[in-house]
């Protein structure tokens, strides 16, 4: 029978989830049909279309390397409730964003108050997680995320479709207000770590300077896997057009789909063998779902294609998140989060400007594979980073056992 200190679903953890779920379902029940929504209401051109996503992503990486900041000097809740507020007026100003400019404006607050939010719920959520199981705990956490990316582009799609933008709004209102009764009780009632908790194994590592340089690589393999999603969230529906494909955005769906049955397999196997026997294999799978997107002319070979990202993606985004949480101590998870979550939006910046002007030369079935290239890069570096390491250790910072000590001498 597991120690009590193992239990990881417990009512916190659970509640916490679902937070996360609705606020990162509010984020893409808009953020893939706006793309459509600007460029048809607006007639923006391709440029305009991918600074919506960029601008976004953009705000969000500011307001997030702030909000670690504070959560390092306990100001966690009101962080929390801070960026919740601006997330639900910004989507309330939608409605009211009769030009480019006001809408840009209104993605750029929502960006602020999104980038508060994600940093936070992360952080409450890896706190409560028992440490041994870190790696399956932020999985399942992740999952949130994962099913909103996959399921909020059709649910969104749809309904812009069928109903009309304003419908669409006051439906990602009723979701990011639900948020607030569920996550009062637990901002009361989880724990904060202390700031002057520091265990000796992390005892070299600087405490009020930036960041933990061992972030960098995690970070960057983020950057580089995050640079094809923004290609999808920004350009599935106009690849649809494209190629005659009327249920592009089912993409998502079948995507959910293997990241669901991914994520708690690659959760236990980060537990008990670590990173290395996850990323290359992922992103060899990512790589095949582009590929095979890029000729798709019908709904089974989408779904295929689907199928093959999503078994990578969901491989990828826990084991990479899981990885940063342990290379620091727990009062800088907020860093860590606050790093994984920057460096996601910012590969779907970066994505969103590059592959728009790819697929602005060519066609979008060419610019998913000129995407594929990014990942040959991040399978060259973890390579060269596997060949360089110390040989000792796997992780920069040990394992921990559950009170925060080493479990390796």
């Amino acid at each position: 029978m597991k120690d009590i200190k193992d239990k990881l679903w417990t009512r916190e953890f659970i509640m916490l989830t679902v937070c996360n779920l609705l606020l990162f379902l509010n984020l893409q029940m808009i953020l893939s049909p706006l793309s459509g929504y600007v460029k048809e209401h607006f007639h923006a051109s391709a440029l305009t279309v991918s600074l919506f996503t960029t601008m976004f992503a953009l705000s969000a990486i500011v307001s997030r390397l702030f909000s670690a900041k504070a959560l390092e000097k306990g100001k966690r809740n009101a962080i929390l409730f801070l960026g919740l507020v601006l997330a639900l007026l910004a989507t309330l100003g939608y409605l009211w964003s009769s030009s480019l400019a006001l809408l840009l404006a209104m993605r750029i607050v929502f960006g602020v108050g999104f980038g508060m939010g994600s940093t936070t719920l992360p952080t409450m959520a890896s706190g409560i997680v028992p440490v041994r199981r870190l790696g399956e705990g932020m999985g399942y956490f992740g999952l949130s995320t994962s099913i909103a990316l996959s399921l909020g582009p059709v649910i969104g799609s749809t309904i812009l479709d069928k109903q009309g933008f304003p419908a669409l709004v006051y439906t990602t209102l009723i979701v990011i207000a639900l948020i607030f009764p569920l996550v009062y009780p637990l901002a009361k009632k989880v724990k904060q770590p202390g700031p002057a908790a520091v265990p000796k194994e992390f005892s070299a590592v600087p405490q009020n300077k930036g960041f933990p340089k061992a972030l960098l690589l995690p970070s960057l393999l983020n950057l580089l896997m995050s640079v094809t999603y923004g290609g999808l969230l920004s350009f599935m529906n106009l690849f649809g057009k494209e190629v005659h494909l009327a249920n592009a955005s089912l993409f998502f769906l079948f995507n959910a789909v293997a990241v669901i049955l991914i994520r708690p397999i690659s959760g236990k196997i980060y537990d008990k063998k670590g990173h290395k026997a996850l990323l290359i294999p992922a992103a060899a799978c990512l790589i095949v779902g582009l590929w095979l997107l890029s000729f798709s002319t019908s709904t089974w070979f989408l779904a295929l294609a689907a199928l093959c990202y999503g078994l990578g993606f969901g491989t990828l985004q826990p084991t990479l998140q899981s990885w940063m949480l342990q290379l620091v101590p727990p009062q800088r998870q907020g860093m860590a989060n606050s790093m994984y979550f920057n460096s996601l939006d910012l590969g779907v910046a970066v994505g969103a400007l590059i592959l728009g002007q790819i697929a602005a030369f060519s066609t979008y079935g060419t610019m998913y594979r000129y995407s594929s290239l990014f990942l040959g890069v991040f399978i060259a570096v973890y390579v060269l980073y596997l060949l360089t390491r110390p040989k000792e250790g796997e992780q920069a910072s040990p394992k921990l056992s559950p009170d925060n000590t080493s479990i390796n001498g």
